[in-house]
């Protein structure tokens, strides 16, 4: 099973593009802190990661605030070219 549900905030967005097939695409960097408990003891986790979404989703997230945190759920995949991770974007809670 490939799914990911990460508490994020958005780093940075870039300007609608589209697909091929037509459907609106919206590339995005988030943002993820937190404390985690590892072997016992615990942890801070910091990372910043690619993400993308396609479709009706895509102007839901462009009204989100670039200071808020946001539950997003999805997928990972290899980016274009093999080369990295990105993080395909299919929900949130706000």
């Amino acid at each position: 099973m490939n799914r990911l549900v990460l508490q994020a905030q958005i780093l940075d967005i870039a300007a609608i593009r589209y697909t091929p097939a037509g459907l609106p695409a919206l590339d995005l960097m988030l943002k993820h802190e937190s404390m985690v408990d590892e072997a016992g003891s615990p942890r801070k986790v910091a990372m910043e990661i690619k993400a993308v979404a396609l479709g009706d989703i895509v102007k839901r997230i462009q009204a989100l605030s670039l200071t808020e945190k946001t539950v997003f759920t999805g997928f990972l995949s290899a980016q274009r070219q093999g080369r990295g991770t990105v993080f395909h974007i299919t929900g949130f809670a706000d």
